[in-house]
């Protein structure tokens, strides 16, 4: 593992081409072409456009994709308590996985177009003066970790094994649930960044 400074820089070697289970693998995929989508939607927005909110209230680009790497800092840890919690618990099993009641709600209410607004708690909103090169670079590096929390994941029983909210603690969803969270949550703020985009008054980077 080579460890950055900064906290998100962290970048994880894959333990080679190592076969995935079906739920593991799509996740995968899912985390590889949300990278791949933000880096398409940033590439030809001036600073100027990645900046630019909307109303005073709302969000920009630059923070709908930073909300992303605080939500993403805060919750891997919490996936590793739980891959690690099921590895000491033998809670291995093969799908396909159900999700449980309560992220079925979660998932449901997270994927766009939105349906349900909530503010973001505090300790989620996005950094602050953070570069267009800083916040990119770390949700770039934060799909790769999740990656990697996939491949440890992978012959784990994902509807027994469980991981908590890093929003409150006495939310706790099965760990197949909580992989499906977070992509709906990384293609809803996407959907928030086009939104954006396409906005009244969107400046036109001349």
């Amino acid at each position: 593992m080579i460890r950055g400074t900064d906290g998100y820089n962290d970048v994880v070697a894959a333990p080679g081409h190592l076969a995935l289970a079906p739920e593991i693998d799509q996740y995968r995929q899912q985390f590889e072409c949300l990278a791949a989508e933000a880096d398409t939607l940033v590439a030809p927005l001036t600073e100027e456009q990645f900046t630019w909110r909307p109303t005073p209230g709302s969000w920009s680009v630059a923070e709908c994709i930073d909300h992303l790497n605080s939500t993403a800092r805060l919750y891997l840890p919490r996936l590793d308590e739980g891959i690690a919690e099921s590895i000491r618990r033998g809670l291995y099993g093969e799908g396909p996985f159900t999700h449980d009641l309560i992220g079925r709600f979660f998932v449901r209410t997270m994927e766009p177009p939105v349906r349900l607004k909530v503010k973001a708690p505090k300790t989620f909103q996005p950094g602050s003066h953070r570069s267009r090169s800083e916040i990119m670079a770390a949700f770039r590096a934060y799909q790769v970790q999740f990656v990697d929390r996939l491949r440890q994941a992978s012959g784990l029983d994902l509807r027994r094994a469980k991981v908590h909210s890093p929003a409150s603690t006495w939310i706790k969803m099965s760990m197949n649930s909580g992989f499906a969270l977070m992509v709906a949550h990384e293609r809803r703020h996407l959907w928030q960044a086009q939104r954006v985009i396409a906005a009244p008054g969107f400046p036109n980077g001349s």
